[in-house]
């Protein structure tokens, strides 16, 4: 098979196709401080050390937890690490996840993220869309306002760019059109129901970013290295059942990009392994026949 490009373009940002996710830095729940604050700091240097230059995070991880961590380990930052956050979202007192999804409010968090960040301006702000059926909200704030305020942020000089986070192809098409430069969505080898929005973001030259790579530990999605087929690649390969999750996903199309996240340096330097593992046509057509 053709090797696997290791790059991508994302809005003018050159990333590494393997970046990080910040997210399983806070405490249970995303909620607290982490168990081991110093384990947390050596893993983000350690990150930089791989090479990885795409991080991904969120004020509302933790809160703020993961954004001090970031800027604790890192700052004052490489030039060329990009730093991709998200908006569209508050936490309770209790832990609950709280939108906030009006324009006001998209703009007031991103600047409290470059704020928390310590930079002068966030690279890449993802807008996380929290539909009504989502949130149980009676007002509905129009898509395309979000957008606005989006592109405001862009034109006052607060990100650079912006993308979507948990969109269908309907306002991934409307989002990209408005100036998107990336679509995050829930997607992997087992959960493949988002293969249109991919396939938008492909044509249209787009990064597409999936979250629950490997499958959610909340149970949105079955765990793509308990799946047989995804063991018996593993072991013929002499590889992770993870890396082969992850393998699959850089191979299945270009604009990729991923951000496992995890709280341990032997799984970060197994995740990052997988720039170097390419899967043989066999290997591939294994993991997508039919279950047994």
């Amino acid at each position: 098979m053709d090797a696997v490009k290791t790059t991508f373009d994302m809005g003018g940002f050159q990333v590494d196709r393997v970046g990080f996710g910040a997210m399983q830095f806070p405490g249970p729940g995303v909620m607290g401080p982490p168990q081991d604050k110093d384990a947390a700091l050596a893993l983000l240097r350690r990150v930089l050390e791989l090479g990885i230059n795409h991080i991904d995070t969120a004020q509302f991880y933790g809160p703020k937890v993961s954004n001090e961590l970031i800027r604790e380990a890192l700052a004052p930052y490489p030039s060329d690490l990009v730093i991709v956050s998200k908006t569209g979202a508050t936490r309770s007192a209790d832990g609950a996840w709280v939108p906030q999804q009006r324009p006001e409010e998209l703009i007031a968090d991103t600047k409290a993220n470059v704020e928390t960040l310590g930079l002068d301006r966030l690279p890449v702000m993802n807008l996380r869309y929290m539909p009504p059926e989502e949130t149980g909200a009676a007002d509905v704030v129009p898509f395309d306002e979000q957008l606005d305020a989006m592109r405001r942020l862009v034109d006052d000089g607060v990100i650079t760019r912006f993308g979507v986070s948990t969109v269908d192809a309907a306002r991934a098409a409307q989002a990209i059109d408005a100036g998107a430069v990336c679509v995050q969505n829930a997607y992997n080898l087992l959960a493949r129901h988002d293969e249109p929005v991919l396939e938008l973001c492909r044509e249209r030259g787009v990064a597409y970013v999936p979250y629950f790579p490997l499958g959610s530990a909340f149970g949105a999605t079955p765990r793509v290295d308990a799946d047989p087929r995804v063991i018996a690649v593993a072991e013929r390969n002499g590889i992770t059942p993870a890396q082969v999750g992850l393998a699959w996903l850089l191979q299945h199309s270009e604009n990729i990009l991923l951000i496992p996240g995890t709280s341990s340096v032997q799984h970060l330097e197994e995740n990052t392994a997988v720039r170097d593992i390419t899967l043989s046509q066999d290997d591939v057509d294994e993991l997508e026949s039919p279950a047994r």
